[in-house]
């Protein structure tokens, strides 16, 4: 199973910065992963500051080898006191999610997150463990076996409390009203996206709003466990010719959506398997090339400019009025959860052409960074062969 994560935010109106901060990380070697979201007091930098020390802090113990539960122990019982309104300085709620379905959760201040089974919300079982430090201060424990379909979502009490005081929601949309909205979501689209049903629970929470504004931060986290989207992605010729038919067929018998992005790759495709390539008669958009198509591939690019571009579209946003190849080749990637490519180790000389802008990389460092990008910012899983 692929542990589908998401999570959408939206900062209180008129503040500069989140005060709920969220963060996540995923480890190929053990087939984990591990999100925390952390809800700092009050709004602003103050809170974001809060937020922002609590899950690092938890993140960091956990990947230091400590047990979740005695990490999360550390943290409750270390957290101080605002001396004015008498609650903690953040709260929060971590999960620690395997591939088998097997998952660890422990929340603390944070509202109850919400455990969908089967279009049904189920109330698992807890422990509950009191500090030590604070009173009336004390952390939920559960231990669940998820399977293919089932959905965890977290949110701050953002989500919980929008509405409060007005008319129609005199205590605000609350966790029952959360579950309604959820349900109505996962019956009309049973299959949506992690990155989707986060965002509509933020939207959902904005519009209870009689102004449509932020009264808190809100945020909303969704964990999915659900088949993976794979995506396999051919770049370079093979360094051993004599093996360029044995990786075309490699490449096009894969069930997985294909993309070529070269195109001496794609013309070594089409030589081997003989399924002509046809350009695009669309003009190029700035300097890239436009896509080609070729029958049996979902996307087709040219090389070394068009991963250039994308992993700077990757790592630092996109113009809307730019929607290239580059642009194309993002959003397909974006679109998948597990990620393989095969790239050719052939030396192409195109690639020191003295007319080409001087900041264009090499093939593998462009992959390689562009693999770190999606691994870290985007928590995809990531393979790169070469070939």
């Amino acid at each position: 199973m692929f542990i589908d994560i998401n999570c959408a935010q939206e900062k209180k109106y008129n503040q500069n910065t989140y005060g709920d901060y969220f963060l996540s990380r995923r480890y190929p070697d053990t087939g984990t992963l591990i999100a925390v979201l952390s809800d700092g007091l009050g709004s602003g930098i103050k809170a974001n500051i809060l937020a922002t020390m609590t899950a690092t802090m938890l993140l960091k113990f956990v990947e230091a080898g400590a047990d979740i539960k005695t990490a999360c122990e550390v943290i409750m019982n270390s957290l101080p006191v605002c001396q004015v309104r008498k609650i903690s300085y953040s709260t929060f709620s971590v999960a620690h999610c395997s591939e088998d379905g097997e998952v660890r959760i422990v929340e603390e201040g944070n509202p109850q997150f919400v455990y969908i089974s089967d279009g049904v919300v189920v109330e698992p079982e807890f422990t509950v463990i009191d500090s030590d430090t604070f009173k009336n201060r004390h952390m939920h424990i559960y231990k669940l076996q998820l399977k293919l379909g089932d959905r965890l979502i977290f949110c701050s009490d953002g989500v919980t409390q929008a509405g409060l005081g007005s008319p129609d929601l005199k205590l605000g949309l609350r966790r029952s009203g959360l579950i309604k909205y959820l349900l109505e979501k996962i019956k009309e689209n049973p299959d949506v996206s992690s990155s989707e049903l986060s965002k509509f629970v933020v939207r959902a929470a904005l519009n209870t709003e009689p102004d449509r504004k932020a009264k808190d931060d809100t945020s909303c986290c969704v964990i999915y466990y659900r088949e993976p989207r794979r995506a396999l992605i051919f770049t370079g010729p093979p360094y051993h010719q004599e093996k360029d038919s044995e990786y075309a067929h490699e490449f096009f018998n894969s069930k997985a959506k294909k993309a070529i992005c070269g195109g001496t790759t794609a013309n070594l495709i089409s030589r081997e398997l003989n399924i002509p390539v046809r350009c695009n008669n669309v003009r190029s958009v700035g300097k890239l090339p436009a896509v080609s198509q070729m029958d049996g591939v979902d996307l087709v690019t040219e090389g070394i400019l068009t991963l250039t571009k994308t992993v700077e579209y990757l790592e630092n946003g996109f113009n809307e009025s730019e929607k290239n190849a580059a642009y194309d080749l993002m959003q397909f990637l974006l679109s998948s959860d597990c990620i393989e490519f095969m790239v050719g180790a052939k030396l192409n000389q195109a690639h020191y052409d003295p007319n080409l802008p001087i900041e264009i990389e090499i093939r593998k460092n462009i992959i390689k960074k562009m693999a770190k990008i999606l691994e870290d910012k985007y928590i995809k899983r990531v393979t790169v062969r070469y070939i």
